[in-house]
Parts: C-alpha cells; structure tokens; sequence
C-alpha cells in the first residue's frame, strides 16, 4: 500500500467517484458489537430478532455507516482526508451475508474552507439502497515544494 497523501482539494473534481465492498459476516457484528458496546439481541440473538420486524439478524447501522471509511480515508480524497460532517439515513436492513458497496462522490467543493462535500450511497448485492447520506471532508493539504 502506497502511503502518498490523498487528493488535495485542488486536485479533487466535482463527479468523482470511488467505492469499497465488503461483505458482512456474523464476526464483523459481534466484533463491532463488543467494540461499541451495542449488544442489542437484534444483533447478537437469532432467536430474539425472529422476532423483530427483521426477521433475522441485523448488522448495525453505525457498522454500515462505517464502510465509507475506506471510501473517504483510503481513496477519496484518501490518506490524510479528516472528517468533518457525516450523515447517513438507514433505508433497509443489512442481513449477515449481505455484500454491501458504498459509492462516494464529490458533489460540491467548499472554497472558504477548502472542504469537500462528498455524496454516498450504501447498496447491497441486489442493488437496493440501504443507506444514503453524505460526508464534509477536509483533504489533505499538499506540502508546498
């Protein structure tokens, strides 16, 4: 893996796109549960979330949300990139075993800041949208040569 800065604000166009992919396994709920402390039974429990209005086991929302991380801080604008502004609406569920893609785009350049709004969008293997939201990113700034 290079180690390069990211884009800088300069260099990020308006209508770029970049996109990670993961698959969610029952390792990455209870990880993600133990990390956050969420133990919620919809989670963790098969036989209380037949149950809920899922049906089955969820992965959490802030764990879908958190797939935009390697979008924003590996990619787009990448290594560097501080976050400044999430936010995610949830729109369905996201079963274990689900493969969920998140999509970034950069959609406005901020100039009095030199930030970044970034638009993103979290769908699974058959295409439906199970999070939409957007991120304000500060880029990383390019040591003067």
């Amino acid at each position: 893996m290079s180690l390069d800065c990211g884009k800088s604000y300069e260099e990020l166009e308006i209508g770029e796109k970049a996109s990670f992919s993961k698959t969610i396994t029952e390792t990455d709920v209870y990880l993600f549960a133990g990390i956050s402390g969420d133990l919620n039974p919809m989670h963790v429990n098969e036989e209380y979330a037949r149950t809920t209005p899922f049906g089955a086991r969820v992965a959490h929302g802030p764990l879908t949300m958190s797939l935009a991380a390697p979008v924003l801080g590996m990619k787009l604008p990448g290594l560097g990139t501080i976050a400044v502004e999430l936010t995610t609406r949830f729109k369905a569920p996201v079963y274990f075993g689900d493969t969920i893609t998140v999509i970034g785009e950069v959609v406005e350049k901020i100039s009095k800041k030199k930030w970044v709004r970034v638009a993103l969008a979290w769908t699974n293997q058959r295409g439906e949208t199970v999070a939409e939201g957007s991120a304000v990113v500060s880029p990383p700034r390019k040591a003067a040569s």
